[in-house]
């Protein structure tokens, strides 16, 4: 009886035993689901600017890791030919990731197409081992299943096994942070299938070694270009040449090597010389300067590129279209005309009509004395000539402040002359320079220049001033061009 009863509580024992560790095992199953979401937490997301997926991808890294570091300042340090007009591909982004400090590993890894799920299981797996160590991954993946789908940078920061979905951060969308996608669905767009006998996936580890971000570059960068470029994509007509020359774009249908010329010899000439006399900032966007070989060329583009013909046979800038449109076969002088406006812009926005008109004609013939730019006489010298000997030249009062309808429409090209022959005077003089920065400075408080005028030319009165211009008439009638 006893032998019977101690087999018994030894069957109820074993029962008890067994239910106790099937207890334990479901307790520890559901610690293991509740737990089996591997998630890299708070990290910033940031959207992309176009093609700079994969920038923005680094920069996200570097944010969570407590670096200010944006997606055009890792474009910059990829160092990529803005001409290329795009962002990073993968071999430019697992060298910017090195050269960072990040250790991104192999990232091209070969599939079999025959053996498609033992290799993709095998990256997954490598891939899900990172993130449970806290490491996120930079992917190359297609952007659907369909043929000639685009290729995206995503950057892996999680996984849930419980839904068996993939956490990542989509840098293309405005809310794309902590996005989820089917690993079925994720797996099946991993692989870049270049050949029928080969396909590659890419990975890109984010595990780190010694990061340096450096510092972030000023004026227009690299990013800067390389986004302009991208912009003006389909909207160059065929034939036309464009070259980088910072801080503006050249674009001109002349042969290539005339067009790279004047970009360098004209444009950047010119910047440098602007720069070293008045204006201590570039132009406040990257503009296009478009150089028509002719008149047809520059009547006809302008209609199609802006939809209005242009009103003057030379050139002009127009701040709206981002762009200084001229007829180059005119002369460079007019390029460098339009150059003045552009930097006026962004140096002095409150500048008058008067002065902008004729600081920007005073270098539409100009030379080089003693390494600076100089204004020269020109071709409105005649004109000026005319009306001074006729009597009817404004007051220098008047002219200054006028209004910007009134000196481009009452007087027409005399007050172009008047102004320009005044910054010409004042050039000859050794004061035009010195002028100008204190006009900047006394704008607020005199908004015509008038007062500083005075000033600069060491003038009490309005009775003086009159006295100023006849000696000044007297000067410019013994002026001679060519």
């Amino acid at each position: 009886m006893r032998e019977v009863e101690l087999r018994r509580w030894g069957s109820w024992a074993a029962v008890f035993l067994v239910a106790a560790i099937c207890g334990l095992c479901f307790s520890q199953a559901r610690a293991a689901s509740a737990q089996d979401v591997v998630l890299i937490e708070d990290v910033p997301h940031v959207l992309q600017k176009p093609d700079f997926c994969g920038e923005a991808c680094i920069a996200m890294a570097l944010q969570k890791l407590g670096y200010d570091v944006t997606q055009d300042h890792v474009f910059n340090l990829a160092g990529v030919d803005p001409m290329l007009a795009r962002g990073c591909v993968t071999r430019e982004m697992a060298a910017v990731l090195t050269k960072i400090g990040f250790r991104p590993g192999t990232v091209w890894y070969k599939i079999d197409p025959r053996q498609a799920d033992v290799g993709l299981a095998s990256q997954w797996r490598a891939l899900e081992a990172d993130l449970r160590h806290g490491i996120p991954a930079i992917i190359c993946m297609r952007t659907s299943d369909e043929r000639g789908a685009g290729e995206h940078f995503r950057l892996i920061l999680g996984y849930d096994a419980g839904s068996d979905e993939v956490i990542y951060h989509e840098p293309a969308r405005e809310n794309g942070a902590y996005q989820r996608m089917e690993r079925g669905t994720f797996l099946k767009l991993w692989p870049l299938k270049y050949k029928p006998t080969e396909w590659l996936v890419i990975r890109m580890r984010l595990e780190t070694g010694r990061l340096s971000v450096g510092r972030p570059g000023t004026g227009f960068t690299r990013a800067d270009f390389a986004q302009h470029m991208m912009g003006l994509k389909g909207r160059v007509p065929r034939g036309f040449i464009v070259v980088i020359q910072p801080p503006f774009v050249v674009i001109g249908d002349e042969a290539p090597a005339v067009v790279r010329q004047r970009a360098e010899k004209t444009v950047k000439w010119f910047c440098d010389q602007m720069r070293a006399l008045y204006f201590t900032k570039d132009p406040p966007a990257i503009y296009d300067i478009w150089l028509f070989r002719d008149k047809e060329s520059y009547e006809t583009n302008a209609e199609k590129l802006f939809g209005a013909g242009p009103r003057t046979p030379f050139g002009y800038f127009s701040q709206a279209h981002g762009a200084l449109v001229m007829n180059i076969a005119t002369g460079g002088g007019t390029l460098c005309h339009e150059i003045v406006h552009a930097f006026v812009a962004s140096n002095f926005p409150e500048c008058p009509t008067w002065f902008n008109e004729g600081l920007a004609s005073l270098y539409e013939q100009c030379g080089e004395r003693n390494g600076r730019a100089v204004g020269l006489t020109n071709w409105r010298l005649a004109g000026l000539k005319k009306v001074i000997r006729a009597g009817t030249l404004p007051l220098f009062k008047d002219l200054l402040t006028t209004t910007t309808y009134d000196f481009y429409n009452v007087g027409g090209g005399n007050n172009y002359a008047q102004a320009r022959y005044l910054c010409y005077y004042l050039q000859q003089r050794g004061r035009l320079v010195k002028y100008y920065h204190a006009f900047v400075e006394n704008a607020e408080a005199d908004p015509s220049g008038y007062e500083t005028l005075k000033q600069i030319l060491s003038i009490a009165d309005d009775d003086g001033m009159e006295a100023f211009q006849r000696r000044w008439e007297e000067w410019v009638l013994k002026l001679r061009f060519p």
